[in-house]
């Protein structure tokens, strides 16, 4: 494997974590107004992101295989859990 195509599969395999720590923050803003968090939407995004990669990162050590649904849900949970926290 060279290192434009082992690029592409860090990329790939990180990209959900980084569309969700880019989404969830915003969209926080936006549904729930009244509890805004105290944090910045950067630092929000960075907790999410680091909170989501140790998933997927544990996802592929547990299962054997990235893209597993269950992966996915956990990632989802976590990312929720992160954001519900930081609202707190």
């Amino acid at each position: 494997m060279d290192l434009l195509a082992l690029l592409n599969h860090v990329l790939n395999f990180a990209a959900p974590a980084v569309w969700l720590a880019l989404l969830l923050p915003w969209l926080a803003r936006f549904v729930i107004r009244k509890r805004a968090s105290r944090l910045p939407l950067r630092k929000q995004a960075a907790f999410i992101f680091m909170a989501s990669l140790l998933v997927l990162l544990l996802g592929l050590a547990l299962l054997g295989q990235d893209g597993k649904m269950v992966t996915y849900l956990a990632l989802v949970c976590i990312a929720a859990t992160v954001q519900w926290v930081m609202l707190k």
